[in-house]
């Protein structure tokens, strides 16, 4: 019987694979495909991501430098709102080396790390939890004393356990231009309803165009009329959920959730990388596979490290769906050059922040 059981190998459940191998405990983790595929998710992070992977990994990953975010109300022929610092705030990255690099930390810490294996069923029970795994077209039953949900925003393990569903599920899509750029401001769009469109260059890798909104809103139309608007022809399209708002439980008996699974993510930009593997670090330092209880220990935990931090998120999204004309005072009033940090709204009213909006 292994310790952990992890469903999902994504930067979330590769962290907390590589964690708790660490601490010495018997760790297997399931990827239904290949790590890192099919790509369905941003690779525009804060420069925290250093912090998770060894500095020889730098080359491979990184793409592009980024100082700050021209906000426009419309097109991108619309007045811009620049925010910026005068050193690089954000940086851009192979989305997909990450998830391999973060999965192969795993493997070297001990971690038994399987591709191509699909978790069809989960049971949870008094003293264990027995995972049916599929690979090659055969099953088999896994046995571990606890199970890591990190398998994304719908994740099979929530649903079968029974724990509770994420505030909200948007639908996010992006594609790409081959076109070279390493201009360092991104541009977003407050076009779409409640949430927005993107513009992310990628020096060599190219151009990166998204739009996320409810579903149901017309989200592929509107991201064509952004597409049309900048005059490109995109390629390799991606589509996919992005949960908002953690439910009020992540953890059963025997099973607890990280990551997009959990919906620990920003609300006011639906990234979940850091956040995702802030809550991994936790669930290592808290859960032992041998004490049920605690589990609650991690939900104490990562939500003393996130919950703030999202209920300010909640409140910066709400900027969103302000009238037009209001948006633009506000944006008017508070661009320029900033002290703020892109994963921690906290710092907005940081002192550093105030300090610059005020102009001092």
């Amino acid at each position: 019987m292994y310790d952990f059981a992890v469903v999902g190998v994504g930067p979330a459940g590769a962290r907390f694979a590589r964690r708790a191998a660490e601490s010495g405990y018997d760790v297997v983790a399931f990827e239904q495909g290949t790590v890192g595929t099919p790509l369905a998710c941003s690779g525009h992070v804060s420069t925290d991501i250093w912090e998770y992977v060894p500095e020889t990994a730098k080359a491979d990953l990184f793409q592009n430098r980024v100082c700050g975010a021209r906000f426009h109300i419309g097109g991108p022929d619309s007045a811009a709102y620049p925010f910026y610092k005068r050193e690089e705030i954000s940086n851009v990255i192979d989305r997909v080396e990450l998830d391999r690099t973060l999965a192969g930390l795993a493997r070297d810490a001990g971690a038994d790390v399987r591709e191509h294996h699909t978790v069809v069923d989960v049971d949870e029970r008094h003293d264990e939890v027995a995972l049916t795994v599929s690979h090659d077209g055969e099953t088999e039953t896994v046995r571990a004393r606890m199970v890591a949900g990190c398998d994304g925003p719908t994740s099979r393990v929530r649903r079968q356990c029974g724990l509770p569903e994420p505030e909200e599920l948007l639908h996010g899509v992006l594609a790409f231009d081959s076109a070279p750029d390493d201009s360092d401001f991104v541009d977003v769009h407050l076009t779409a309803p409640r949430f927005f469109a993107w513009r992310i260059p990628r020096g060599d890798a190219g151009v990166e165009y998204g739009l996320a909104a409810p579903p149901g809103r017309s989200v592929n139309e509107l991201f064509e009329q952004l597409t049309d608007d900048y005059d490109v022809e995109t390629e390799h399209f991606c589509s996919g959920a992005i949960p908002i708002g953690p439910p009020e439980r992540v953890h059963g008996r025997r099973v607890f959730l990280i990551g997009d699974a959990a919906a620990q993510t920003k609300p006011f930009t639906g990234g979940g990388i850091l956040y995702g593997m802030t809550a991994a670090d936790r669930a290592a330092e808290t859960i032992d596979p041998g004490d049920p209880a605690t589990l609650r220990d991690y939900e104490s935990a990562w939500r003393s490290a996130l919950s703030r931090e999202i209920a300010l998120g909640h409140w910066l999204r709400r900027a969103y769906s302000l009238p037009e004309p209001v948006q633009r005072v506000g944006l008017r009033a508070l661009s320029g050059e900033i002290g703020v940090h892109m994963d921690r709204p906290s710092s907005f009213f940081s002192r550093d922040h105030l300090r610059k909006v005020l102009g001092l």
